[in-house]
């Protein structure tokens, strides 16, 4: 099965649907990390930075995924 993507246009010029994922993922991540810090996110881990970047590609995998 295929996807039939959208191209988005920016200034006349097309730009790869990858593009919309990443600025949809960035959203995401910053209505989450108000959350994340207040149940103590950065607490689990011995490396946050890590874990948050390993969130960010596992959203962008499934936004990639599912549209």
């Amino acid at each position: 099965m295929t996807h039939t993507f959208r191209e988005l246009i920016i200034g006349g010029v097309l730009a790869a649907p990858v593009l919309s994922y990443l600025l949809d993922v960035i959203i995401v991540i910053a209505m989450l990390r108000p959350i994340l810090h207040f149940i103590g996110f950065s607490r689990l881990f011995s490396n946050p930075p890590v874990a948050e970047l390993s969130l960010y590609v596992a959203i962008f995998g499934l936004l990639m995924v599912l549209f």
